[in-house]
C-alpha cells in the first residue's frame, strides 16, 4: 500500500516535470512562464517534502515551517511578476 502512494508521487512529479517543460515551450510570456513553472516546482517540493522524506510524520512546527517557507516564496513571487 505504501509502496503504491510513492508510485503515484512519484507518477505526479514526473507529469509536473514535463508540464513545466511544455510551460516554458508556451509563447506566454517570459514572467508568467517563470511564475507558472516556480509554482509547479514548489508543488514538487511539498510532494518529495512530504512524501519521500516523511514530513508527514514529523512535528508540527516542521511542518508549518515549510508551508510558512513555500507560501512566502510564492508570494514574493507572484508579486515581482
Amino acid at each position: 500500500m505504501k509502496n503504491n502512494l510513492y508510485f503515484k508521487v512519484l507518477l505526479l512529479l514526473i507529469i509536473l516535470t514535463i508540464l513545466a517543460a511544455f510551460v516554458v515551450r508556451l509563447d506566454i510570456g517570459l514572467k508568467v512562464a517563470a511564475a507558472i513553472t516556480l509554482a509547479l516546482f514548489m508543488i514538487k517540493f511539498l510532494s518529495v517534502a512530504f512524501y519521500f522524506m516523511e514530513l508527514k510524520k514529523a512535528h508540527i512546527f516542521w511542518k508549518s515551517a515549510i508551508l510558512i517557507f513555500v507560501s512566502i516564496f510564492l508570494t514574493i513571487i507572484l508579486i515581482s511578476v
